[in-house]
């Protein structure tokens, strides 16, 4: 059986949701209106019903995010809300809090968060043998790596290909909880990762400043699909649910075509959903919010991951200016330009600016005013362009079901019977007085053009058969009232034929959660309830810390990073030679009031950030 390959969508509301089923998700993911790791992109069972029965017509999946860590006063209401989550006909759950496990659950497919710290085989065969459905893998996961954990389990196998990346493990950054109190592990995470840091070393010099050492690059793994579909994944996650609607469409349409010419050429791989994408647009990643891309380290290290210029959406470069006059310049460039588009560029205090065209003529760019920062050899980028956006702000695309309509006869009138690309079949049976028509072909032609007139609907009919001894007359209305009547009935049979998921049930055979001998867990367990507390003494516990949100420590590690400072400055003393200029370790971020050492753990190729209660003076 041909294994079914998914692309998973992001949706911060309801409109989002069907943008993303429109433009070729077989899924997309949502926050539910409270614990979600996104707290600004909430949604109501309302509207999370009115998705569920969109996408379930192309039997595309609904999956909504619970994965915030959570309060004993919280858990009761998550476990009211995940009844009603799965009674509004969600199907599946992606949480990180394991207290959720010790409660009394509907039967639904129960998905481990990336904030679980998926990085190891050990991990991901836990989660296998309690009985999850499906694991979100951790980011910084290498191709050979993932394949490891595909060759020692059976579990759905998640990871994210497209979108901004976390600097720290995910559920592993206790940053804007340590600085201003607002949990990543409670959605509500202030992003420090994306401001500007001076880099500083132990006797006070000063090595950079002003620089987005923490901000890194967007992912892309668009060019690496196949390979992840080798090595055992099965679903292709895209980030953004905080992304507006045109990302959102452009980025989903991009990759269902990669996605799509892949199946096209391998019959052992297979759409997860039903129907056919056709776009009004060319899809293009660089067209919509990016900070530049990067595969991280799904093939190996790459040398520049962060952006240290800005942490804002740059745009697709443009070209070299090459003349200005007061409102009006130059630039050396293959693209096309159109009035309105927004421009940027870094200024030389190494800030990201923008402006908007006014008018072009003659190939030579106005802008409203004279802008005294743009000069001669600066390199301007596009972070807006109107005819694209134009573009994608009406009906972008149109996914539409093959089906099959077939007309035949009975003893009292006639069976009109419809199959569509998964094969589900209804049929009409019409009791009606026959007339044979006197122009044969004008009547078979007749029922055949109004019989594929689906408009609006979620079909396209590829074929009508006519099964009768005669050619019969019908009148207009009446074909138009068996065209209705037999999409009613298949769009009743497509959601009730849905495969909802298999649930989570509970395993009582004891399987010991992977940690040190000496059976231990810190405060990176994120135990913020006695629920998740008794879920990892049940598996294998001797001592729990309480989650660093409860009792942070003096001082803690708030960041574990693959990315390495050290590493993007020249300096890895594994792999690089260091320059003739050093410093002298460890070597602390500072922004503002607040300040964080870093150690270097080369060992194991990992990079920690600490905050300390006691802040240096001199620095």
């Amino acid at each position: 059986m041909a294994k079914k390959i998914e692309l998973l969508s992001p949706a911060k509301n309801l409109e989002c949701g069907i943008a993303a089923i429109n433009h070729g998700a077989d899924a997309v993911y949502v926050g539910a209106s409270l614990f979600s790791a996104r707290s600004a992109a909430g949604n109501s069972l309302s509207d999370i019903e009115k998705l569920c029965q969109y996408a379930h017509q192309y039997h595309a999946h609904v999956h909504v995010a619970l994965n915030t860590i959570l309060t004993d006063d919280e858990l009761e209401v998550a476990r009211k809300l995940i009844f009603q989550l799965y009674d509004v006909g969600i199907d599946a759950l992606i949480i990180q809090d394991m207290g959720i496990l010790e409660l009394a659950l509907p039967p639904i497919a129960i998905h481990a968060s990336t904030q679980t710290d998926n990085r190891t085989v050990e991990r991901i065969q836990f989660w296998e043998k309690i009985g999850l459905q499906r694991t979100i893998l951790a980011r910084e996961l290498s191709l050979k790596q993932i394949a490891e954990i595909r060759q020692a389990t059976q579990i759905e196998l998640e990871c994210f290909v497209h979108g901004a990346l976390c600097v720290s493990y995910s559920g592993q950054c206790y940053m804007s909880q340590a600085c201003v109190g607002r949990s990543a592990n409670r959605g509500e995470c202030a992003q420090f990762c994306r401001l500007p840091y001076s880099l500083l070393d132990a006797d006070g010099k000063t090595i950079a400043t002003h620089s987005h050492l923490l901000s890194l690059k967007d992912m892309n793994r668009s060019h690496s699909l196949r390979e992840l579909m080798d090595s055992g994944i099965t679903s292709f996650k895209i980030e953004g649910r905080l992304k507006n609607i045109d990302y959102v469409k452009n980025i989903t349409a991009f990759y269902r075509q990669q996605l799509d010419r892949l199946l096209e050429q391998d019959t052992q791989f297979n759409k997860a959903s039903s129907g056919k994408t056709t776009f009004n647009f060319t899809p293009q990643v660089a067209k919509t919010f990016t900070r530049g891309e990067t595969e991280y380290f799904l093939h190996e290290r790459e040398n520049i991951m962060v952006t240290p210029d800005t942490s804002k959406s740059i745009g697709e470069p443009v070209g070299v200016i090459t003349d200005i006059h007061q409102n009006s310049f130059q630039v050396n460039t293959s693209i096309d330009l159109h009035n309105g588009d927004g421009l940027s560029y870094i200024n030389h205090e190494g800030n990201l600016q923008g402006f908007r065209i006014n008018k072009i003529e003659n190939h030579r760019i106005f802008t409203l005013k004279t802008i005294p920062e743009l000069q001669a050899g600066m390199m301007l980028y596009r972070n807006y362009d109107t005819v694209f956006m134009q573009q994608l702000d009406g009906e972008s695309a149109q996914r539409k079901i093959p089906l099959s309509l077939t007309l035949s006869e009975t003893e009292k009138g006639f069976i009109l019977w419809a199959e569509d690309e998964d094969h589900i079949q209804v049929q009409l049976n019409i009791d009606t007085p026959k007339e044979i028509a006197q122009n044969k072909e004008a009547a078979k032609s007749n029922l055949i053009r109004h019989l594929s007139k689906m408009g609006n609907t979620i079909f396209d009919v590829t074929q009508v058969k006519t099964e009768t001894m005669h050619a019969y007359f019908f009148p207009v209305a009446t074909i138009n009232g068996w065209r209705r009547e037999i999409v009613d009935l298949l769009l009743k049979a497509r959601l009730q034929a849905h495969p909802r998921p298999m649930g989570y049930t509970t395993h009582n055979s004891p399987v010991n959660f992977p940690m040190g001998h000496d059976r231990s867990l810190t405060f990176t367990a994120n135990i913020m309830n006695r629920k998740a507390e008794d879920f990892y003494l049940t598996h294998g516990a001797v001592k729990t810390a309480p989650a660093f949100e409860k009792a942070a420590p003096d001082e803690a590690v708030v960041m574990t990073c693959k990315h390495c400072i050290k590493y993007t400055l020249g300096h890895c003393s594994k792999t690089q030679k260091y320059p003739q200029e050093s410093w002298k370790e460890p070597l602390y971020l500072r922004h503002g009031p607040f300040i964080f050492r870093l150690e270097f753990d080369c060992n194991r190729c990992e990079m920690k950030v600490i905050k300390t209660q006691k802040e240096r003076a001199d620095y």
